[in-house]
């Protein structure tokens, strides 16, 4: 008797960690910026992350991706997790931290949204949020202090990480997203240039782009509901789409 042995589909949450944990730059950048790499530079990031992938994306349904530039310093720098400060991971999604406590504007704005959509599971089962460079970039300024550096804030950086950035969005899709819709946070650089890709690649159907969080808590704070209904009226595109 002939037993065929069918392998298990990997969940949303395997694909996720497995991908953290590969996540290496080798190549060569411009003098003066440093790669930031939480999942090797911190052992707790992936112990901390693959605990709140595990938590919220543990089956195999597609998620829409949300891109955003490059982890920040305080937010997925520290946790591995897009826009997720070490308050809101202990608050938010009920995942213990020891270690530097952080805030980050950007967390602040992207959770007030999660609970306005409906809370993390709601949300988190709809989106998966990455970043068009997974990896960070730093850069010390005239005080010697580190700064966050995005990698489209030097022509020569960009190019440096070109390849790697094409590569990991692959990666990404490889997951299962939905690619009739991608957003995109950020509405400057970060839009243009994922555009471009896009154009060059197809990647998505359609690439909806939104004011980066930083830029609303930085710049429109007074405004910051108007934008969170517009992240809200957005989102729900998705919903109205799977509804049709």
């Amino acid at each position: 008797m002939l037993i065929l042995i069918v392998p298990l589909m990997k969940t949303f949450t395997e694909k996720i960690i497995e991908f953290n944990q590969s996540l290496n730059y080798d190549g060569t950048l411009p003098a003066g910026i440093r790669i930031m790499n939480p999942f090797r530079d911190d052992h707790q990031v992936v112990e901390i992350s693959s605990e709140f992938y595990r938590k919220f994306y543990d089956d195999p349904q597609p998620r829409h991706l949300i891109l955003g530039i490059n982890p920040g310093r305080f937010g997925a720098g520290i946790t591995g997790i897009p826009f997720t400060d070490t308050k809101h991971l202990m608050n938010d999604c009920g995942i213990s931290y020891n270690g530097r406590q952080t805030h980050e504007p950007s967390s602040v704005f992207v959770y007030d949204v999660i609970k306005t959509y409906g809370g993390i599971k709601t949300f988190y089962s709809d989106f998966y949020i990455g970043a068009v460079c997974p990896l960070g970039f730093v850069i010390r300024d005239a005080n010697g202090k580190e700064k966050n550096f995005n990698y489209y804030d030097s022509q020569e950086l960009t190019e440096a990480v070109y390849p790697f950035i094409l590569q990991n969005i692959h990666k990404q899709l490889a997951f299962g997203v939905a690619r009739d819709v991608c957003f995109c946070f950020g509405t400057g650089k970060n839009e243009a240039f994922l555009r471009k890709l896009n154009n060059q690649h197809g990647f998505f159907d359609r690439i909806i782009a939104l004011e980066h969080p930083r830029f609303v808590m930085q710049y429109k704070a007074r405004e910051k509901q108007l934008y969170i209904d517009k992240y809200i009226k957005a989102f729900g595109l998705i919903r109205n789409e799977v509804q049709d």
